[in-house]
């Protein structure tokens, strides 16, 4: 079975330059430019769901917060890896 991640982030900022509308997305601590091609429309303050560097989708800000969550409790539930 094949499984794809995406993740939520907060649009910063969205401009074009030319060919592809682009956007500065945050992702908790980490802040990285996001193609807009699948959600143009997409504007500051928008969360987006963010695959391999596209935004895929937009998502209300508490489904972002739900997912953020979860992703919490997760890394609190895995184990920590240390020299084996």
């Amino acid at each position: 079975m094949l499984m794809c991640l995406a993740v939520p982030g907060k649009v910063l900022a969205a401009t074009d330059i030319g060919a592809s509308p682009i956007a500065k997305v945050q992702f908790g601590d980490i802040t990285r430019q996001v193609y807009l091609d699948f959600v143009p429309e997409v504007q500051a303050g928008d969360y987006v769901l963010v695959h391999v560097g596209f935004a895929i989708s937009r998502v209300e800000a508490e489904e972002a917060e739900r997912t953020y969550e979860l992703l919490r409790q997760l890394q609190e539930e895995m184990p920590e890896e240390g020299p084996q």
